[in-house]
C-alpha cells in the first residue's frame, strides 16, 4: 500500500475564529467559450458546506500560462486553501503543473510516488485490454508526464484510476491543491483533502443567516438602515439580494444579517423594526444555520 504525505498547512491566523479563506480556481478555454458548463463551484460549495465551512471565492482562467502563473502566485502569497481544478494533464493544452513551478520558483521532477501509480495504473489498463504491458513503449513514457510536479509537492490520491493530483505550499502560506478537470475525479479528491488535512476547522464555528422578503422597496433606501446596522452590531454582516422576476415573490428584496449566531439574534430584530419604521411590506422570513 504505497502512503500519501501530508503537504505543510496553510499560515494560521492570529486568532481561532480567523480561519483560512478557502478559493477555487477553474482552469480550461473550454468554460470560458462555453463548450462545457463549470459544474465545479455549486459542488465545492457542496463540499465546504457539509463542513461547516464556504467558498470565500472563486475565478476561472483560461488556458493562457502567464495568467495561470500570475494567478497561482498570488494564491501561494495569500495563506488560503485553493483548489484548482483542471489543466494538470500531459497534452499541449495542458499547462497548470508547468505555471505551479513556475510561480513556486522550483523545477519540475518526476515524483518518483506518482511515477509509481502511472505505472501501475499502465499496467491494470494493459491487463483489462489483454495485452502485454511495455513500459518503455513511447506513449507509455509520455503519461509519465503527469507526474511530473513542481518540486517538493505532495500526492493527491486519486481513486477513479490511480493517476495522483498534487499540493503545494508558498512561501506566503498558500497551499494549493490540483486536481483534474473532470468531476469523477476532482470531487472525491477535494473531498479527501479536506477531511485528511482540514478536519480541524469542521464547524469551527456556528454559522447563521436571518432574512425577510420585502416588498415594495428600494436598496438605496433602505442603505442606511443596513449600515447602521453593521455598524452597531460587531460580528454581522447585512446583505441585501434584489429580485425583479423570482417565480413566486415577483420584485422583491431579500434583507438580513449572518454571521455568528449570538451576534445575528441581537442584530435580527433591529433590522426588523428598522423595516417598520420604513412601513415595508413584509413578506416570509427565512433562516439557515451550519
Amino acid at each position: 500500500m504505497t502512503s500519501i504525505q501530508t503537504p505543510p498547512q496553510p499560515a494560521t491566523r492570529s486568532h481561532p475564529e480567523e480561519r483560512p479563506h478557502f478559493g477555487l480556481i477553474i482552469v480550461g478555454d473550454e468554460i470560458l467559450s462555453g463548450k462545457r458548463a463549470d459544474k465545479h463551484m455549486p459542488r465545492v460549495i457542496e463540499l465546504l458546506g457539509e463542513r461547516g465551512l464556504q467558498l470565500d471565492y472563486a475565478e476561472c482562467l483560461g488556458d493562457v500560462p502567464e495568467r495561470i502563473t500570475a494567478t497561482l502566485h498570488r494564491a501561494f502569497a495569500s495563506g488560503d486553501v485553493v483548489f484548482s481544478c483542471g489543466g494538470i494533464g500531459a497534452t499541449p493544452d495542458d499547462h497548470t503543473r508547468q505555471c505551479a513551478a513556475r510561480a513556486l520558483g522550483v523545477p519540475l521532477e518526476l515524483h518518483p510516488q506518482a511515477e509509481r501509480l502511472i505505472r501501475e495504473r499502465m499496467q491494470d489498463i494493459a491487463r483489462e485490454q489483454g495485452t502485454a504491458y511495455e513500459p518503455d513503449r513511447p506513449d507509455n513514457i509520455h503519461r509519465l508526464n503527469m507526474g511530473v510536479f513542481p518540486q517538493g509537492a505532495q500526492l493527491i490520491p486519486n481513486p477513479y484510476n490511480k493517476i495522483p493530483g498534487f499540493s503545494c505550499v508558498g512561501p506566503g502560506g498558500g497551499a494549493v491543491h490540483f486536481v483534474p478537470g473532470f468531476p469523477v475525479m476532482a470531487w472525491p479528491m477535494i473531498e479527501w483533502v479536506l477531511e485528511h488535512h482540514y478536519a480541524h476547522l469542521f464547524r469551527q464555528a456556528a454559522y447563521e443567516e436571518r432574512s425577510v422578503i420585502v416588498f415594495g422597496s428600494m436598496e438605496a433606501a433602505l442603505t442606511p438602515l443596513m449600515e447602521e446596522i453593521e455598524r452597531v452590531h460587531a460580528g454581522v454582516k447585512v446583505f441585501s439580494l434584489p429580485s425583479v422576476d423570482h417565480p413566486e415573490y415577483g420584485r422583491h428584496i431579500e434583507l438580513g444579517v449572518k454571521g455568528d449566531p449570538a451576534a445575528v439574534a441581537a442584530a435580527y430584530p433591529v433590522l426588523l423594526a428598522g423595516l417598520h419604521g420604513f412601513n415595508a411590506q413584509l413578506g416570509p422570513e427565512l433562516v439557515r444555520k451550519t
